[in-house]
């Protein structure tokens, strides 16, 4: 089986530093350097689909730009690359979200997938009009999902929830493909939602051990609704030619870190009703000493960042073997992104994806020869 790959669309900015913001938090300034233009995002994409990326995944908040409209438009300089949507089901009606993504299916050749976040952040929620609590967001996001699947399969359906109601619901044109759903989660009611609803279940960069403490859980509940789900990964990417410079290049991220950028982030962060954001934050403690937590991986972007806030550091042969090690514990999906998100797609695509080639662990998705690159050495 060949590993997938996806890259990152970052609607937040770019930068040559970290563009920090998310779950609750605001954008920093380094956002500004390179706008989120459909012009640059679609180098990006470009790029990405060039290089054997499956797909590229884009945030939702307040902090980034919309989604749906971003990636409608990028897709039109791209013909292959699929996007990875996020969305909250609570913005958007049940009926209304599977009508647009059968248009975007039929629009883009079939290339949506879709990230469903329920939100963690009360606060954020109440902006866009929505006071359920965590709890109550999590059961609506799986009546929002019973609605949406059936629909897609070609029902009518009524269902008079706890908190959605829809009677005749139903679609005129099917989606086709059927997207699939990405869902992350750390809290019982996510497990409980994704055992039920997902196709792939995604979760941050932790260390292996408790990655896999993770899927073990997960496959237990899927088991018991009768489902197996596939399994994907959320990390950063700081991979070169050898150990040192790729360490070089964390460090020089480090050093424009702020410290009081860092501590404003980090009391944001703490506020928190993000159990998966609650273990970020424990990686680190907003220490910015011993931030490698597990050889070649560094604990460092969580710093200024909510949400995914580990990368992968090292030289390629090293990133390489990081991801096997993650793919041993069950995990064929990655979703990938580093800082600037151009260049750094071209130092992940032609120094690591050659090397997981050789070892028969992936091949390029649109049947054609992986790049090569020069053997270099693996550390120094």
């Amino acid at each position: 089986m060949s590993l997938t790959f996806h890259w990152f669309l970052p609607t937040n900015g770019d930068s040559r530093h970290v563009v920090g913001g998310g779950h609750g938090t605001p954008a920093t300034a380094s956002g500004r350097d390179r706008p989120p233009t459909v012009g640059y995002l679609s180098q990006i994409a470009r790029a990405a689909e060039d290089l054997g990326f499956v797909g590229a995944l884009t945030p939702t908040g307040a902090w980034c730009e919309d989604a749906w409209l971003t990636t409608a438009m990028v897709s039109r300089h791209t013909e292959r690359l699929k996007f990875l949507v996020a969305f909250r089901p609570g913005f958007v009606s049940p009926t209304l979200a599977a009508q647009m993504a059968a248009t975007f299916q039929r629009q883009s050749g079939g290339r949506l997938l879709l990230n469903v976040v329920t939100g963690g952040e009360s606060q954020e929620q109440r902006a866009y009009g929505d006071f359920l609590d965590k709890d109550a967001r999590y059961r609506r996001t799986g009546e929002f999902l019973r609605i949406v699947r059936e629909l897609w399969q070609g029902k009518a359906v009524d269902l008079d929830g706890a908190h959605l109601r829809v009677e005749d619901a139903r679609l005129v044109r099917l989606p086709d493909p059927v997207p699939e759903v990405y869902f992350g989660g750390s809290s019982p009611l996510a497990g409980e939602v994704a055992a039920r609803h997902a196709d792939v279940y995604l979760t941050w960069g932790e260390p292996p051990a408790q990655v896999a403490g993770k899927l073990d859980w997960i496959r237990g509940l899927a088991a018991a609704e009768g489902r197996t789900l596939r399994f994907g990964i959320r990390l950063h990417v700081i991979t070169r030619d050898t150990s040192a410079q790729a360490w070089a290049e964390a460090d020089r991220l480090l050093a424009g870190f702020d410290p009081e950028t860092v501590r404003s982030v980090q009391a944001g962060l703490a506020r928190s009703e993000s159990e998966g954001q609650r273990r970020m934050l424990a990686l680190h403690g907003g220490d910015r000493e011993a931030l490698e937590i597990h050889p070649n991986l560094w604990a460092g972007i969580g710093l200024v960042r909510g949400g995914a806030g580990t990368a992968l550091v090292g030289s390629h042969e090293e990133v390489a073997d990081r991801i096997e090690e993650y793919h041993a514990l069950g995990i064929d999906e990655f979703v990938l992104s580093g800082y600037p998100h151009l260049e750094e797609a071209y130092w992940f695509g032609e120094g690591v994806l050659p090397r997981l080639a050789v070892r028969g662990l992936w091949r390029h998705p649109w049947d054609r020869p992986a790049r090569t690159s020069p053997q270099v050495p693996s550390a120094s």
